[in-house]
């Protein structure tokens, strides 16, 4: 009797073993698709915000378009923040988190200048928050090797 007692423990205690090893890979999973789809965001924002900046001087629809793009991005910003990474990313999400709080400082200035007609495409494309920016679409290798 005891020894199928043991037995049953034994089979009990492997078997959670492996759920919590196979939630572990689950959620790292999970996180590596958000992080790399924040990433694609980020790096999309790069592509066309310099260009919307450029229209926008001239062109005010561009202008409240960049503004919902900035806002947008202030937003992704937010959701990012708030995932929960594994202990394993956990190093390299506090590295973007802080990269999106230096880029939002910058983001709310650039909204406020829009807000006061002052719109400047070069200082968009050579602010710190365009650098900070990049910085985090140079995170994407190291992102990628947690789901390897």
């Amino acid at each position: 009797m005891k020894k199928r007692f043991l037995a049953f423990s034994l089979m009990g205690l492997i078997f959670l073993g492996a759920c919590s090893i196979l939630e572990d890979v689950n959620n790292t999973v999970t996180y590596v698709n958000e992080a790399t789809d924040y990433v694609n965001e980020v790096s999309t924002f790069i592509n066309e915000a310099p260009a919307l900046a450029e229209q926008a001087v001239t062109d005010e629809q561009s202008m409240v378009d960049l503004e919902t793009k900035l806002t947008e991005m202030q937003d992704d910003m937010v959701s990012f923040n708030s995932l929960e990474p594994p202990e394993m990313a956990a190093d390299l999400h506090q590295q973007i988190v802080d990269y999106n709080q230096q880029a939002e400082e910058g983001i709310n200035l650039y909204i406020e200048n829009i807000e006061n007609g002052q719109i400047d495409p070069a200082l968009f494309e050579n602010s710190e928050m365009f650098q900070t920016l990049q910085n985090v679409t140079n995170t994407i290798d190291q992102i990628k090797q947690l789901g390897e």
